[in-house]
């Protein structure tokens, strides 16, 4: 009896054994998406990001899982037909249900932002840039995603977003030392600024060096934990499509003939332009009582004048504006001092790359290679570049010289500077723009997760155990038949 007795508790004790937690098992953090599509003036592109939920300091740990370009213009070019707006993104919707799972489609929060092309719509016609913006939404919501809302982004928040992508990529918010095991927070030296050209508008935005700024011009957020403040700022319709546009006209309405002499086009090129196509934006100011109303069209002639074309383009900006202040730009605007390194992406990059204007270059290098391309005839220029798109080929050396005079009248870089611009349009596997910015700025607004505990037992400690139970049994029975 005693010894049934003793099997009889041991069986016990093993059986609450098998039934206590062995071990706690901390299940691996889920992996959420986002994507955002960038409905610029020119085209639209949509990117798709990832993030583990157990983020770091309540910001995300984005990574880009797909990018995808959207065939043919913005959609503000659809302001006469929204529905095709709607219609445009289809393509690359479907690419990315493609790369997210199925069974985390539905919890996907999806955005668009619009920025310049949109903007300048709004201000010309508001009714056309809400029907665009309605077609936009009632795609995306078709699909199986969390759709979010399609708005139009200020020019700040651009400029802010995209330097928020530059300093992330670049890991100046937080970096992860192998020694100490941990995520650090690097030092603010490192802290890039970001300079962002598109076909509308341009932006600027950097910490200041000096800490007295004007705080209505600066952009504050929290980031991993620190605070940031930024000097930001957004100038509309000088993106080089609608520069080009504005020297266009300046060119046209200061001869009053109908064929005129373009000192920045290559010589024997020619364009005829209607003038009804500069009341089209309002950035060619439609009651300048300087245009006609009528649709005649005008020749450009193309004349490879490099410095006439430098000094036509200044005539672009009032200067004039800042009178003797250093804390101004032009048109009387407000800018501390440029300081620190900076990124220039977009427009900044794809033109100097063209032109093969590498890092490293002295001013006075870039200079004279704008110089001798400016100075090229059409007929060189289309026989040696026989693949780039013939439209935008006699517009480089427009191009090139607006950002000259944009970074270095403008903004005020100068020789010393000019070596702390770096022209990139990646940094890792990742596109540089606002998109990444805007997406790790909104894992802010979703919970972080709590590390899942779960009860688990060795599957060998539950065999062993059953075994033992089911022994001690039958020996209990056959000692009482005993």
């Amino acid at each position: 009896t005693a010894i049934v007795g003793a099997l009889v508790t041991l069986s016990i004790v093993a059986l609450v054994l098998s039934l206590v937690r062995i071990e706690d098992v901390t299940l691996p953090a889920t992996v959420k998406y986002g994507m955002v599509f960038d409905a610029g003036s020119s085209h639209t592109s949509l990117f798709v990001y990832e993030w583990d939920s157990d983020k770091e300091n309540d910001t995300g740990v984005v990574s880009q899982t797909l990018s995808c370009d959207v065939q043919g213009q913005g959609i503000s070019s659809y302001a006469d037909d929204p529905p095709k707006a709607g219609d445009s993104l289809r393509e690359c919707l479907d690419k990315a249900l493609q790369v997210v799972p199925a069974a985390k489609q539905r919890d996907v929060p999806a955005y668009l932002g619009a920025t310049a092309g949109m903007r300048l719509l709004r201000a010309q016609n508001s009714s056309a840039a809400d029907q665009v913006l309605a077609e936009v939404a009632k795609t995306m919501r078709e699909y199986p995603v969390s759709f979010k809302g399609a708005r139009i982004l200020t020019g700040e928040e651009e400029g802010t977003y995209g330097w928020i992508t530059i300093n992330y990529l670049l890991d100046s918010f937080t970096k992860y030392s192998p020694k100490a095991h941990a995520w650090i927070h690097p030092e603010v030296a490192n802290i890039f600024g970001a300079l962002d050209l598109g076909g509308a508008s341009t932006q600027i935005s950097f910490m200041p060096g000096s800490s007295v700024i004007k705080w209505n011009d600066t952009s504050q957020f929290t980031l991993y934990g620190y605070n940031y403040s930024i000097y930001t700022h957004s100038y509309l319709c000088y993106g080089q499509n609608e520069m080009q546009k504005r020297l266009a006209k300046e060119l046209i309405v200061v001869r009053g003939e109908l064929r005129v002499d373009h000192p920045c086009y290559p010589k024997d090129y020619t364009e005829t332009i209607s003038l009804a196509s500069f009341h089209t934006s309002p950035c060619t100011n439609p009651s300048d009582t300087r245009l006609t109303l009528d649709d005649r069209n005008v020749t450009l002639e193309g004349r490879g004048n490099a410095s006439g074309c430098l000094a036509a383009i200044k005539k672009l900006f009032n200067f004039s504006a800042c009178g003797q202040s250093k804390d101004c730009t032009f048109d009387g605007i407000y800018q501390p001092p440029v300081s620190g390194q900076f990124i220039a992406f977009s427009a900044f990059y794809y033109n100097f790359k063209f032109l093969n204007l590498t890092e490293g270059q002295s001013l006075a290098a870039v200079r004279e290679t704008i110089e001798h391309f400016c100075t090229r005839s059409w007929a060189d220029l289309s026989s040696s570049y026989p693949k780039e798109n013939p439209e935008r080929l006699p517009k480089y050396c427009t191009n090139a010289n607006y950002i000259l005079t944009l970074l270095l009248d403008a903004y005020k870089f100068n020789e010393t500077s000019w070596n702390n611009i770096f022209f990139q349009m990646k940094a890792g596997s990742a596109s540089v723009g606002w998109t990444l910015g805007y997406m790790l700025n909104l894992t802010n607004m979703i919970p972080a997760e709590a590390p899942v505990w779960a009860k688990g037992h060795l599957p060998s400690l539950w065999a062993a155990a059953i075994a033992f139970i089911v022994l001690t049994l039958v020996l209990g029975l056959a000692a009482l038949l005993l």
